[in-house]
């Protein structure tokens, strides 16, 4: 059974909610372009709000670009569990960070799978390959690239995922774990509706 993260949450109440949904994982999003960033601040009330209320769902923290002291000061002035790491960071920033980091790496051909398997630790992420983006586009890829990937390491698949797809994705590639953000939202970005939420995880289920 995949683990489920809803990533781009922005209040503690929608974080404690998803968890109660049986979300494995909750995303905060500290990418300074993304219309879901959350500061500090608000990221710390979020990882206390869930470390009351489901101690075992994961806080991550989504970076880019970072450099590494930057990195492990907000995980710990966010109380985060982990972090990703989903800009051009160096395998070195992230062997760093290990065990409580993996890369995120965007996907269009097997050279972004061979890439995406350089990176050291257990976990990658895998999401899609849109030109000026970082990832959160709402775009799938092409899921047989990372099938075997998904044999070898604990993958999280991303990239345009929804309670209609999710489903079809896990049965194809089988990875540890599915994200999606922008996907279990309506129109708001960061405000999760609920029903997409409990939906997507039943469907990953």
């Amino acid at each position: 059974m995949a683990h489920t993260k809803i990533c781009g949450v922005t209040t503690a109440e929608q974080a404690v909610a998803c968890a109660a949904a049986g979300a494995s994982a909750i995303g905060l999003n500290f990418i300074a372009a993304s219309p879901r960033r959350v500061d500090v601040t608000r990221a710390r009330q979020i990882s206390r709000a869930l470390r009351a209320a489901s101690p075992k769902t994961l806080v991550v923290g989504v970076v880019a670009d970072m450099d590494l002291d930057a990195m492990k000061a907000l995980r710990d002035e966010a109380e985060l569990g982990c972090l990703q790491l989903h800009g051009d960071e160096p395998a070195a920033a992230l062997s760093a960070l290990l065990p409580h980091a993996y890369k995120a790496v965007r996907i269009a051909g097997a050279t972004d799978v061979a890439r995406a398997a350089a990176f050291p630790g257990e976990h990658v992420l895998v999401d899609a390959k849109v030109k000026g983006a970082l990832g959160g586009t709402g775009t799938t890829f092409d899921w047989t690239l990372v099938v075997d990937l998904a044999k070898t390491r604990k993958v999280t698949l991303a990239g345009g995922l929804t309670p209609a797809n999710v489903a079809e994705a896990v049965r194809v590639v089988r990875p540890f774990c599915v994200d999606v953000s922008s996907g279990v939202e309506d129109a708001t970005p960061g405000v999760k509706d609920m029903a997409r939420v409990r939906a997507f995880i039943a469907a990953a289920r």
